[in-house]
C-alpha cells in the first residue's frame, strides 16, 4: 500500500531556493531558521525519511545533511530522541531593537481597579462539567458558521434567565450574542451612524473606552449631566439631534447610584416621543446588597430600549461572552453589521454558558459571589471608618467597586501616594467627560479585583494613601474693647 505524503510527522516549512545544490539548500536553510530562532533549541525535527517526502528530495540527501550539521554543532541526533536543535544553538539577536522589561519594582503590588471581578473565584470545575455536557449534546451544525446572533440554545436560555432576574422582555430572535460589551456597542455604533444618527449623549461619567468606540463610528458624543440621582434625563428634551443615550440605570458607573424611577421615565417618555433610543449597559445588574433590586429599564419599552449584558463581572471577562437584547426593527440591522464583520464567539462556550446556565450552575455562583462581594464591600467601609473617618464613602448598595469621597484637591496626591505604595488606582477624574464641570475629588475603589489572599494587604494600602484629615479653620480672635460708647 503506498503512504500518503499527508501522513508524515511534523510539519517543516524550508525555503531552499538561493543555494546551488540540494543538499547545501536544505543545510543553509536549516542554519537560517536555528539561528534567527524559528527553530528553538530542543525542537525535534522531522525524520529524515518525511522531509524528504516533503521536500520531493531523496532520503540521502536529507540525512547527509543532518549528519554535517550535527558535526557542526547545529543539531544532536540520539538513538530513540531523533534529531534535534542543539541546545547550545542559540537565535540571533535583533541589533536594531532592544527590548527592555519593565523594572520588576514598578509593577503594581496590590490591584483596586473597577472593572473586574475576583479572576481567581471562576468556577472551574461547573463550567467544564457544563462544557463536557455541552459538547456531547452539540448537534453538528455548532461547529459550522450559524447565525450572526449566535447559539439559539444560548439565546432562549438568556431570554428566559433575563425576563426572571432583570426583568427584561427577551424573545431568542431578538437577542445577538456578541463577543463582550465592546462589540455590542461598536456594532450599534456603526448601525446608528448608518441610520443617520449623528449624536449619541452619555453620562457625565462613564468608561472612556466606551466614549471611544462610539467616537469612533463617527458619533458626536455630548454630555448628559449626573448628580446624586443618576443621569438627568430631563434634559434630553432639550438636547437638538441627539438620536440615542448611553446610561447605567441600575448602577451608575462609576458614581454607584441607581437612576431615580421618575428619571427613568423621563428617559423612556424622550425616546417614544423623538424615535431615539436607549443603550443600556447593565454591567453588575446581578450584584445588590442593601436593596431591592433595580429591574432593566428595556423592561418599561422594549421597543426604545437596547438591553446590553455581559458576562465580564458575573463571571470573567476572559470569556468574551455578551448579549444584546434589540427592539425588533433592530434585528435586520445589526445582524447585518455583524455578519459583515465578525461571526460571533465560540460555538462551543455559547453551548456551555446555555448548560451553566440552565443547570442553575450560574445561579448559585451569582449567589455566592455577591455574598463575598458583601462581605468584602463590609470590611472596605468598616476599614475606612476605623482609619479614615473624616472620607465618606458612596454608591456601596450594589456593585462591584465604591467611591471614596475626598477633600476637595487632594485626588491627584492620594494617586501620587498610590503609585509610590504599589497599589492600582483610579480616581474619579479619569472617567469625566471632557465636557463635564468638575464637581468632586474622589477614588473608584474595585473591591471585586484583588483575590482573597491580596485583599487585606490592598485594604492597608489603601488606608495608608488617603489624605490626612483637614485641620480646621482657626476661629478669630475676639479682642477687648475698651472704648466708651
Amino acid at each position: 500500500m503506498t503512504e500518503s505524503w499527508a501522513t508524515f510527522g511534523t510539519d517543516l516549512h524550508l525555503d531552499t531556493s538561493g543555494s546551488t545544490g540540494l543538499r547545501a539548500g536544505l543545510m543553509d536553510a536549516l542554519r537560517e531558521a536555528v539561528r534567527t530562532g524559528r527553530l528553538a533549541p530542543g525542537t525535534r525535527l522531522p525524520s529524515s525519511r518525511s522531509l524528504a517526502a516533503d521536500l520531493g528530495m531523496a532520503r540521502n540527501t536529507v540525512a547527509d545533511a543532518y549528519a554535517e550539521l550535527v558535526a557542526e554543532g547545529w543539531l544532536t541526533a540520539r538513538q530513540g530522541s531523533g534529531t534535534r536543535v542543539a541546545r547550545r544553538a542559540e537565535p540571533r539577536r535583533s541589533a536594531t531593537r532592544v527590548v527592555r522589561t519593565r523594572p520588576a519594582g514598578a509593577r503594581p503590588v496590590h490591584n483596586l481597579r473597577s472593572g473586574s471581578p475576583d479572576l481567581a473565584t471562576f468556577p472551574r470545575t461547573e463550567w467544564l462539567k457544563a462544557a463536557r455536557r455541552a459538547l456531547a449534546a452539540a448537534p453538528h451544525d455548532a461547529f459550522g458558521y450559524g447565525d450572526p446572533r449566535g447559539r439559539v440554545e444560548l439565546r432562549t436560555v438568556l431570554a428566559d434567565y433575563l425576563a426572571r432576574a432583570r426583568g427584561v422582555h427577551a424573545d431568542p430572535e431578538r437577542i445577538m450574542i456578541c463577543a463582550g460589551f465592546a462589540q455590542a456597542l461598536k456594532l450599534m455604533g456603526d448601525v446608528l451612524r448608518k441610520r443617520r444618527v449623528r449624536d449619541v449623549a452619555v453620562e457625565a461619567y462613564g468608561l472612556f473606552l466606551h466614549r471611544d468606540l462610539l467616537r469612533d463610528a463617527g458619533l458626536r458624543l455630548p454630555c448628559l449631566p449626573v448628580d446624586g440621582f443618576g443621569a438627568r434625563t430631563g434634559e434630553l428634551a432639550g438636547m437638538r439631534g441627539v438620536g440615542a443615550v448611553l446610561m447605567t440605570p441600575a448602577h451608575q458607573f462609576p458614581t454607584g447610584v441607581p437612576l431615580h424611577p421618575d428619571r427613568r421615565a423621563a428617559a423612556v417618555d424622550w425616546a417614544r416621543a423623538t424615535g431615539g433610543l436607549i443603550l443600556e449597559d447593565d454591567y453588575d445588574g446581578e450584584f445588590r446588597y442593601d436593596r431591592q433590586p433595580v429591574g432593566a429599564l428595556q423592561g418599561l419599552d422594549p421597543e426604545s430600549v437596547v438591553h446590553l449584558g455581559t458576562t465580564s463581572k458575573s463571571l470573567a471577562p476572559g470569556l468574551r461572552l455578551g448579549w444584546m437584547v434589540m427592539p425588533e426593527r433592530l434585528v435586520g440591522e445589526v445582524c447585518e453589521a455583524k455578519g459583515v464583520s465578525d461571526w460571533s464567539s465560540s460555538a462551543l462556550d455559547q453551548l456551555t454558558l446555555a448548560e451553566f446556565i440552565a443547570s442553575g450552575a450560574y445561579d448559585r455562583h451569582v449567589r455566592a459571589m455577591r455574598l463575598r462581594y458583601r462581605r468584602r464591600r463590609d470590611q472596605l467601609v468598616a476599614a475606612l471608618a476605623e482609619r479614615a473617618p473624616h472620607v465618606r464613602v458612596s454608591g456601596i448598595a450594589a456593585g462591584l467597586h465604591a467611591v471614596v469621597e475626598l477633600p476637595p484637591g487632594t485626588e491627584p496626591a492620594a494617586l501620587r501616594a498610590a503609585a509610590w505604595q504599589g497599589l492600582a488606582l483610579e480616581g474619579l477624574t479619569r472617567f469625566r467627560h471632557p465636557d463635564a464641570e468638575p464637581e468632586r475629588d474622589a477614588l473608584v475603589i474595585g473591591y471585586g479585583t484583588p483575590t482573597d489572599s491580596a485583599w487585606a494587604g490592598a485594604l492597608d494600602a489603601l488606608c495608608r494613601v488617603l489624605p490626612p484629615e483637614p485641620e480646621p479653620e482657626p476661629e478669630p480672635e475676639v479682642g477687648t474693647w475698651t472704648g466708651t460708647a
